[in-house]
């Protein structure tokens, strides 16, 4: 956004310029002329350009919670993983006392 500014110093100079001229001469009034329709030109670039400025910044939120949700759910699903493996192992160590009382009853 640097040439924004850039334009705007440049946009004032030019509008302090004309404020202390004499308007009597023709190519001083089309030079003004052509000056205006510079700087509506510019307001016009300056509006369409603040506006993808906020819509980027508002897909740039939005990409950005996307993201947040998306690492949040692995976060999750990695818990439930480690539960799960947990549950696994309890089982297995269940399993295997049981197989052992049964080999003691088996003698």
């Amino acid at each position: 956004m640097k040439t924004d500014s850039e334009k705007e110093k440049k946009l004032s100079f030019a509008l302090n310029k004309l404020k202390s001229l004499n308007l009597q001469n023709p190519t001083l009034k089309s030079n003004l002329e052509n000056l205006n329709i510079q700087k509506n030109q510019l307001e016009i670039e300056k509006k369409q350009i603040e506006e993808k400025y906020q819509n980027l910044e508002s897909e740039y939120k939005a990409l950005n919670q996307k993201l947040e949700d998306i690492n949040q759910q692995k976060i999750e699903e990695q818990k439930k993983e480690t539960e799960f493996s947990e549950k696994i192992d309890e089982l297995n160590q269940e399993t295997d006392t049981l197989l052992e009382e049964i080999d003691k009853w088996q003698m």
